[in-house]
């Protein structure tokens, strides 16, 4: 969810540079915006999350997931743009209508795009790492395959109830 607001910013900034409206048109195409920023943000996210899992570190997982999942999501974006610029450019009977579904569209599509490539790997590296602390200090052991020397948690072997090891 922290990718919507660039979209929704996005959408506003390019109608307003347009000289266009709020109007119900905008609101819908802003509908659209927070569905596919959601997306987005969510397949870099998820991979990062089966990252750690497989014992990469908060960092690297994030790194990789931001390189892995950049080219998936530039071209879903680029692809919905172009299928949006007809309306951007409309004429005809209800152009304006269109004009303003389509900016904002693309201006939103563009907004999130560019500035969630940055920040929704920023705000997963600091949810993370808080919850990674928080883990700490309530003793919960960390992911398996993370080195836990580093995080101060002393974990036990296994003991085996018949008494063989």
């Amino acid at each position: 969810m922290t990718a919507v607001p660039f979209g929704i910013l996005g959408a506003l900034a390019f109608n307003w540079m347009r000289g266009l409206h709020n109007d119900v048109y905008l609101q819908i195409g802003m509908l659209v915006l927070i569905g596919l920023g959601a997306k987005n943000a969510v397949l870099r996210v998820s991979f990062a999350v089966e990252l750690r899992k497989q014992g990469l570190s908060i960092m690297e997982a994030t790194i990789r997931a931001g390189e892995e999942r950049l080219r998936p999501i530039i071209m879903t974006s680029l692809a919905f743009i172009c299928g949006v610029l007809p309306l951007a450019i409309a004429t005809g009977a209800g152009a304006n209508a269109r004009h303003s579904i389509g900016t904002g569209i693309i201006g939103g599509m563009i907004g999130e795009t560019t500035l969630a490539m940055l920040y929704v790997p920023l705000f997963f590296y600091l949810f993370d790492r808080l919850h990674e602390r928080s883990k700490k200090k309530t003793g919960i052991s960390p992911p398996e395959g993370e080195d836990t020397a580093s995080n101060g948690i002393e974990e036990k072997p296994p003991s085996h109830p018949e008494g063989g090891s």
